[in-house]
């Protein structure tokens, strides 16, 4: 009997480490099983807003480039030319600025001081299509193709001399809009991690990498009461009715993006991303661009496939 309870015993110890054993090496399998699962492509939609460096607003401000490339100076500025000349009266016809002022012809003045100093972008809706590839539990190369329709705003100012036959004596200074628009193009490749568990419900998140931004010109006008004057026709070289004397702005820059924010697991297939992304990146619509840092916040919405 004693035998009997001593081999027993003996075999529980030969066979219990086997069954650990066993045990320590089908949770590895499960992990990877589990790890297996993770490593999906992930593809989503991207929305957010925009908020544009001011730097490269200058080039909406009525100045405007020649052929070459080179900035005009305000005796060739497509402004100076617009309103001095062409609603100006100085052709034969009407004076249409004096009519928008409600002044006699001629009663009115627009020099270089008159010209906008104050371009600055507005906030912008920002949308795309962004992927995701799992390399690891908490990594993954991230793909974002994102575009923006930026609106640029202004104002310049137009000064009206007194009425002869009026009461005013002092010169009156008006100030009316001048606008501006651009798209822009954002395609970003980097990594992603995702910090702590990545089983947890919520993530916090960093990200960084390229950037390239295609950036184009798309129209500038300004308006003086219900006068509006558009700018863009200088721009508009393919249009055989058209006055183009210049290369219309636009082209790809490059730089880097960075990021930061909260991942949240809805579900094996699906998550949800709130981001911050500052990125320098390169506008294109004015010659040798300088790398300018630019901020974006939204939401990405990730689904596996």
């Amino acid at each position: 009997m004693k035998k009997n309870k001593l081999l027993l015993v003996i075999l529980f110890l030969i066979v219990a480490p086997a069954i650990a054993q066993d045990s320590n090496t089908d949770e590895p399998e499960q992990t990877q099983v589990a790890t297996a699962k993770k490593k999906k492509f992930l593809v989503g939609l991207y929305i957010g807003s925009y908020f544009a460096n001011k730097h490269s607003a200058y080039n909406y401000d009525g100045y405007g480039y020649d052929l070459g490339g080179q900035r005009n100076s305000f005796e060739t500025s497509f402004m100076n030319t617009k309103i001095n000349f062409q609603y100006s009266g100085a052709y034969g016809q009407p004076d249409y600025i004096a009519q928008e002022l409600g002044v006699q012809p001629g009663d009115w003045n627009f020099d270089v001081s008159d010209m906008p100093v104050n371009m600055r972008y507005n906030v912008a809706f920002l949308v795309g299509l962004n992927g995701r590839y799992a390399v690891s539990d908490n990594g993954a190369i991230v793909f974002h193709a994102n575009a923006s329709k930026l609106s640029v705003s202004g104002n310049f100012t137009i000064t009206t001399r007194p009425n002869s036959n009026g009461n005013q004596l002092q010169k009156t200074v008006q100030t009316f809009a001048i606008v501006g628009g651009e798209q822009r193009l954002l395609l970003q490749v980097g990594y992603q991690h995702l910090a702590g568990d990545a089983a947890e419900k919520i993530n916090f998140l960093v990200e960084g990498g390229l950037n390239v931004t295609m950036a184009k010109f798309d129209k500038n006008q300004i308006q003086i009461n219900n006068l509006q004057i558009d700018l863009t026709s200088y721009y508009d070289i393919n249009n055989p009715n058209s006055n183009a004397t210049a290369r219309r702005p636009g082209g790809v820059g490059f730089g880097a993006f960075a990021g930061a924010g909260f991942n949240f697991n809805v579900n094996p297939k699906t998550k949800i991303q709130l981001v911050y992304n500052p990125s320098y990146e390169q506008i294109k619509v004015e010659q040798n661009a300088p790398l300018k840092l630019q901020h974006a916040i939204g939401l990405r919405l990730y689904y596996g496939l």
